[in-house]
């Protein structure tokens, strides 16, 4: 499904961090979700190569130098869609955002970056019926500090940066497009259009790691095509999963 709605993604961005100062509300919630798939599918989308490197430049966030897009109508397209997501995620009816890089010159997925979304139902529906209730919601949704939200969601930034030692080289050019599993009774915007799951034939999967709001959990995989003679797909798969530890170890120095 695409989406052809605006959002300032650098204006969501500064919401997130306003939203979520003293306590994280749903709201405040949605604005850390959707802030981290912009950050995130910018930075596949430069670490794989799909844009030209002089298209991106380096921004600060999470403590880290992430690389976003100067491309007026990529970030067009990637705000549209986040305008779309944020409306779902407070109302719990998003299930999964799915990245797909797919060969130009036959549509063939290639790789295939996963984000499963568990949404707190409960929570949603106590503030969707009884909005002024806002002592519970503010008790319920302060259990978690951002620093320890940010902290998670570095580790997944760093791992999307160091996936590039094991993912095989993109040989052809290369286009994505993003899916985004609803709730079959959700309201859907006549822009959108439904798609196939582009699932990877003969493909290997890396689970990467997750991030939890307590009122949103985000879980991350990517699945990548491998061919039948590639010898060395357990090898790279191994230097990952040595990497991964490396960035932990990283991660519990910084805090």
């Amino acid at each position: 499904r695409k989406s052809t709605t605006s959002l300032p993604f650098n204006n969501m961005a500064s919401k997130s961090s306003q939203c979520v100062k003293n306590n994280i509300t749903l709201r405040g919630s949605t604005a850390i979700v959707c802030e981290f798939f912009g950050y995130a599918i910018n930075s596949i989308l430069y670490q794989r190569g799909i844009y030209p490197e002089d298209t991106f430049e380096p921004k600060k966030q999470y403590n880290l130098q992430i690389m976003v897009t100067k491309n007026k109508e990529l970030q067009d397209y990637l705000n549209n869609i986040l305008q779309q997501i944020q409306n779902w995620l407070l109302n719990g009816d998003i299930k999964k955002l799915v990245l797909i890089i797919a060969s130009i010159d036959d549509g063939q997925p290639l790789e295939r970056w996963l984000f499963n979304i568990e949404t707190d139902k409960q929570f949603v529906n106590e503030q969707q019926n009884d909005n002024n209730n806002k002592k519970k919601k503010k008790m319920k949704g302060s259990s978690k500090s951002v620093k320890e939200i940010q902290n998670e969601i570095r580790g997944i930034i760093r791992q999307i940066t160091s996936s590039v030692t094991f993912l095989p080289l993109l040989e052809c050019p290369c286009s994505f497009d993003i899916l985004v599993y609803t709730d079959k009774q959700c309201s859907i915007p006549k822009k959108w259009q439904e798609s196939q799951p582009k699932y990877i034939t003969n493909s290997e999967m890396v689970r990467l790691r997750s991030f939890n709001t307590k009122i949103h959990k985000v879980d991350a995989m990517v699945s990548y095509k491998v061919n039948d003679d590639d010898e060395d797909t357990e090898n790279d798969e191994d230097m990952f999963n040595d990497e991964n530890a490396n960035i932990q170890n990283l991660i519990n120095e910084d805090f």
